[in-house]
């Protein structure tokens, strides 16, 4: 009994209709690589379109031969056409093609205005994210009050410690550097008016409204929501997340509410610090650098001490350290998993904290201006 031929070579050949045109037919599979070599080097030059319809079988040899003699003879390959079934094979290899001169940016004015609006898109998300998580937290910290049994005591001392104690000398370093730099630079600018005592009034008035609160929670932006973001990014990349939903519990209660709480309870007490770390800073400036007596500096120091200055600093650290414990928490809830994106919402998250702390305080300061308080 005879057999039908098995294989068919590959074939090119101009069309009779149109020159320009290149018909391919035959077999353009692995088993026939010299031929389709030998046949693509006889194309004759002039082609503008290869028509593939007619070939029986397609491999991925055959495609990749056919892009690289488009690319030596600079025809796009959008001029090429296939079969249909050819057609999941032929876009498969196309995108995966190294050969392939990259796309260049489009740096044109439609273009800035679609990235400026995929990031006002991609900010707003955060920003609802932001406030249902918070809205979420809230409600759990109420949920407190009738199920006091949720309260992880022990998690929350501990964030405490790592969050309070372990920044302090940071804390009372900076503020104290800080004021004397103030100090400096205050003196600086009054003694043209013959008015250096004023430094005083300037360090005191600064610390105790704005600086003491606004270096301990930026501080505590880059310190503890970097450090919140990465602990919870890691148990998210460990499923343990994932692990703690399968065993009925909530992850609000394990890994969120003891480190708002932990950070509520410890801001305050470390922007008290930071403020008599900053007038101490002011202190020794006027009395070793400015020629105030120290007795001198304290008695302008009480007389302008006013407990409305205090107040408006110490209100303002709750509200900083609600922002910065959720912006940490929440980012380390998206991480998606693998280590870059650990990364990237470790670096978010210290960016938006800072960010929205400076922020709020800006608000803050023109809100008591307005009130005059």
């Amino acid at each position: 009994m005879s057999r039908a031929p098995n294989h068919h070579p590959p074939s090119a050949s101009p069309d009779p209709g149109d020159p320009q045109v290149l018909r391919l037919g035959g077999r353009w599979t692995l088993r026939f690589a010299t031929e389709i070599g030998e046949v693509l080097r006889a194309v004759p030059d002039g082609i503008a379109c290869i028509d593939a319809r007619a070939v029986d079988r397609l491999d991925s040899l055959g495609v990749l031969q056919l892009l690289r003699c488009a690319d030596r003879r600079g025809l796009a390959f959008d001029r090429f056409r296939f079969r249909d079934e050819h057609q999941a094979l032929i876009t498969a290899i196309e995108d995966v093609h190294d050969d392939r001169p990259k796309g260049r940016r489009d740096t044109g004015f439609t273009a800035a205005l679609e990235r400026l609006g995929r990031a006002i898109v991609t900010n707003a998300r955060e920003v609802l994210a932001l406030v249902a998580f918070l809205g979420e937290v809230l409600v759990k910290l109420l949920r407190l009050l009738k199920e006091p049994r949720r309260l992880r005591i022990t998690a929350t001392v501990h964030h405490m410690e790592q969050v309070g104690l372990d920044a302090v000398p940071l804390v009372a370093l900076l503020s104290f550097m800080v004021g004397a730099v103030i100090a400096f630079l205050g003196a600086t600018v009054l003694a043209d008016f013959g008015a250096t005592v004023y430094v005083v009034q300037l360090v005191t008035i600064a610390f105790l409204r704005e600086f003491g609160v606004l270096l301990a929670a930026i501080l505590l932006a880059g310190r503890t929501a970097s450090a919140f973001t990465a602990q919870i990014g890691m148990m998210v990349n460990r499923e343990e997340v994932d692990a703690i939903r399968v065993l009925g519990l909530d992850p609000i209660d394990l890994l969120v509410i003891p480190r708002v709480l932990a950070l509520l309870a410890m801001l305050p007490l470390l922007t008290f610090i930071a403020m008599i770390a900053g007038l101490l800073g002011g202190l020794a400036v006027g009395a070793t650098m400015l020629d105030i007596p120290a007795a001198a500096y304290l008695t302008r120091m009480q007389d302008t001490m006013n407990i409305h200055h205090f107040v408006v600093g110490m209100a303002k650290a709750p509200v900083f350290a609600l922002t910065i414990a959720l912006i940490g928490c929440l980012e380390g809830l998206q991480v998606q998993g693998t280590a870059q994106s650990l990364g990237e919402r470790t670096t978010s998250s210290v960016v938006q904290a800072i960010s929205l702390v400076i922020v709020l305080d800006a608000l803050a300061a023109l809100w008591f201006m307005e009130i005059n308080f």
